[in-house]
């Protein structure tokens, strides 16, 4: 099958041998487990249980709290001993509202529905029981599942990406060579529920068992035909509009979504929940996760309970805490420096790196931009990152957005090459933010407008109507009139009385 490069990109050393000399194994299960209400890309989740309730694994503890949402589940049996703030995974460090359950140690499970042939549902149907299932894009972005699943138009090509392009992630790795079945059937769901035209699963070469196992599964599967294609290893190959145009040779329009060229894209890891939801009427409950880098003494993929403290996986694969440096969660490309160990493995939480003190060197002073275009050549997304950085730091935010900022996917390709040594990705980020920000106090001061403008025409709609009012009430001539008759009358009855004649005789 052809395969088409697409601009720029970086070759990163990998790193991946580390963590994929032993199988996976079920992370031990942790005395608590931290469930925070927003794991996803939309409206945080709203809590349906109370402290003290008793819960089983799989029940439900958060609904979704608005279409663009996803429930929160119940990762093992115990009792809920806190609803509030506590630390997540986030840039900022802050806190967010979670739920902790206090684990009983019995793993007791709700008794989950089993459906057996997923050909016997409707598209909507599907859709509805991935959703129940608080399934989300397991690739890193978070997007409710489901949502990808309802396209509104004519899908051409579904892609399963397996690329897995950061150096040290190996989780998706692992899932493909253990699990290859259940991320196939989740492959023909998903097609099922879109109606897509032809299927492709996109590995890097990287991975020749990962390739193997699925290619060995898809012909134990007899399904229909199946594009298994091996890309190059080059980062970021996994971008989903770097993927599309590897495979497909199509690029998505600048602003746009993949539907908009008919594709639909999902990670392995969500094929294989959307498997386990349909198939079984199992929630998301736990996911791959890679444990790794120098600071770790065993890494390792675990198969891990979401809401289960970062700091006792750590301490399962034998972290050298008098040596480490830091904790990132994801790749050291787009991963986040976690400042704090206690806080929860969410449910796009992927990898954890450990790194030892001296490993990553210190960063030289940021020099002056030099404009010698390394950036530009290395952007996959074929943006001018110098220009960028020069309206970023300026502030002229109604320019940068001439130069497509929004499409800028934050993959760190620039700031990897530049000499200078410049973190355009921080000023890229900083933007961002603000342009949002002056959006929202936009949207805002539109609202505050319209009302006081509303309020305007009401209160002159009043006050014309007690004018009307005023105007009905006060005296005209047909009331002199009137008045005029009816004195004339009372005399005429006066001078009956007294014996003359009328006036009128």
């Amino acid at each position: 099958m052809k395969r088409w490069p697409f601009h720029g990109g970086v070759k990163l050393p990998g790193h991946k041998e580390e963590s994929t000399t032993r199988p996976v194994e079920p992370a031990p299960l942790p005395k608590r487990l931290i469930l925070p209400l927003s794991q996803h890309i939309g409206a945080p989740a709203e809590p349906v249980v109370a402290v003290g309730d008793k819960v089983l694994k799989g029940e439900v503890i958060a609904k979704a709290g608005g279409f663009v949402s996803a429930p929160v589940h119940a990762s093992s049996s115990g009792t809920v001993t806190a609803i509030g703030e506590h630390p997540v995974p986030h840039p900022s460090g802050l806190s967010a509202p979670c739920i902790t359950i206090e684990t009983d140690g019995k793993d007791r499970c709700l008794k989950h529905k089993q459906q057996t042939d997923f050909r016997q549902l409707d598209p909507a149907t599907i859709r509805e029981q991935i959703r129940e299932a608080g399934i989300v894009g397991l690739g890193g972005a978070g997007f409710p599942a489901f949502i990808k699943l309802n396209p509104g138009k004519p899908v051409n090509t579904l892609i399963l990406n397996g690329a897995e392009c950061e150096p040290y992630i190996t989780c998706d790795d692992m899932l493909m060579r253990e699990r290859a079945g259940e991320v196939l059937r989740g492959l023909l769901i998903i097609q099922h529920a879109v109606q897509a035209q032809r299927c492709i699963i996109a590995i890097e070469d990287n991975k020749p068992q990962a390739a193997h196992a699925m290619q060995h599964a898809l012909q134990r599967l007899a399904a229909d035909p199946i594009d298994i294609v091996t890309v190059p290893a080059c980062y970021p190959a996994g971008g989903e509009k770097q993927l599309i145009k590897i495979v497909t040779g199509q690029e998505v329009p600048s602003g746009g979504l993949p539907i908009q060229i008919g594709v639909v894209c999902h990670n392995v890891a969500t094929a294989a929940a959307v498997c386990r939801a349909v198939e079984h009427g199992e929630p998301l409950l736990s996911r791959y996760v890679t444990v790794t880098g120098s600071a770790v003494a065993e890494p390792r993929n675990l198969d891990v309970l979401i809401g289960t403290p970062v700091l006792e996986l750590l301490n399962h694969c034998g972290t050298d805490f008098n040596n480490l440096e830091e904790v990132i969660m994801g790749g050291p490309m787009m991963g986040i420096a976690l400042a704090d160990h206690g806080v929860p493995l969410v449910k796009t939480g992927n990898c954890l790196l450990a790194v030892s003190r001296g490993e990553i060197e210190q960063r030289p002073s940021v020099m002056p931009c030099i404009r010698c275009g390394n950036c530009a050549d290395a952007c996959p997304v074929s943006l001018l990152p110098q220009q960028l950085y020069w309206h970023a730091r300026s502030k002229d935010f109604d320019k940068i957005q001439e130069y497509d900022l929004f499409d800028c996917i934050e993959c760190g390709c620039c700031a990897y090459v530049c000499p200078s040594n410049i973190p355009l990705v921080h000023y890229y980020r900083f933007a961002k933010s603000e342009i949002r920000s002056l959006q929202e106090q936009k949207r805002r001061a539109d609202i505050a407008r319209e009302r006081h403008e509303h309020r305007e025409r009401r209160l002159a709609r009043e006050k014309a109507e007690r004018a009307a009012r005023h105007a009905r009430k006060k005296p005209g001539t047909d009331d002199k009139a009137k008045k005029a008759a009816i004195q004339a009358a009372l005399e005429r009855a006066r001078a009956s009385k007294q014996g003359a004649p009328p006036d009128d005789v």
